[in-house]
């Protein structure tokens, strides 16, 4: 069974990179067996004028009829080129005039099957051309985790910042999670620092599959971020890397090595703290 990360360098609306995605999603090889697509943090909207909550949607599992046209078009796109889809994260409408960072996941029919809003937000000062991120201007947190069955495995969700916090990916892996996908948009000093080590880190210590889908690049609003998307196995090995540009990443998921890696070294068996 095969996983695909998408790479991109995401413009600031939505038509733009539906194009882009349209073009990729037509180089995916054709395969009998059901894959997975993991695509980057916001991939249909970044660094758009008058902020990431003026492109928000209602959500259409609360509002079927509402006017939702990046959620028709990524659920249209999943049933098209039939694969479980995450994609990646789409403002999605909050009580309080912000929006959710809201990954969606959706399955070969183009039926949505998960959503994970984006509980750590991104206020940081960084050493770059940007400096000063306040994600919390805009976003509103979640609060839950979320994990899907596919037929690669168990799906957790996690976004971005959220890779940084340990405590999400061992409740993920409580509740079953065997692949974890990790949309993000690192910056370039914070993903060239700790990008890799981190992936690896909660790959090893929940013994699962990180897919790391990134932004790459520089963006319309003068942002430049990480790229260097990656799929990691449970052993913490690096299996496949795009470092630079657009493009896909791919790599076979082998659940009967993440069963023997787990059965050898039973860690998550041997936990004794709560």
């Amino acid at each position: 069974m095969w996983c695909h990360l998408l790479q991109m360098t995401s413009q600031p609306q939505p038509s733009q990179n539906l194009t882009r995605l349209r073009h990729w999603l037509s180089q995916l090889p054709t395969r009998s067996e059901p894959s997975l697509l993991v695509l980057p943090e916001c991939a249909l909207c970044f660094g758009t004028e008058g902020g990431w909550a003026s492109l928000a949607e209602p959500d259409l599992e609360l509002a079927p009829d509402a006017d939702a046209p990046m959620q028709r078009a990524l659920a249209a796109l999943a049933q098209q080129h039939g694969l479980y889809l995450v994609a990646g994260t789409l403002p999605i409408q909050a009580e309080d005039g912000r929006a959710y960072a809201a990954s969606l996941v959706y399955g070969p029919d183009g039926q949505r099957l998960g959503r994970y809003d984006k509980i750590h937000l991104f206020d940081v000062d960084v050493e770059d051309d940007t400096g000063r991120y306040r994600e919390s201007t805009h976003t509103h947190p979640g609060a839950g985790i979320t994990v899907v069955d596919t037929p690669l495995g168990r799906l957790g969700i996690a976004v971005c910042y959220d890779v940084r916090f340990p405590e999400l990916f061992r409740a993920l892996a409580d509740a079953g999670a065997e692949l974890v996908a990790l949309p993000a948009a690192f910056t370039e000093p914070t993903g060239e620092a700790h990008w890799e080590v981190l992936l690896r880190a909660r790959a090893i210590e929940n013994q699962c599959y990180l897919l790391a889908a990134g932004q790459q690049g520089q963006h319309a609003n003068g942002r430049r971020t990480w790229g260097h998307s990656m799929v990691v196995d449970p052993w913490g090995r690096v299996v496949a890397q795009l470092a630079q540009g657009e493009g896909l990443v791919s790599a076979r998921i082998d659940p009967a090595e993440m069963a023997q890696i787990r059965q050898r070294l039973p860690a998550l068996k041997h936990r004794r703290l709560p």
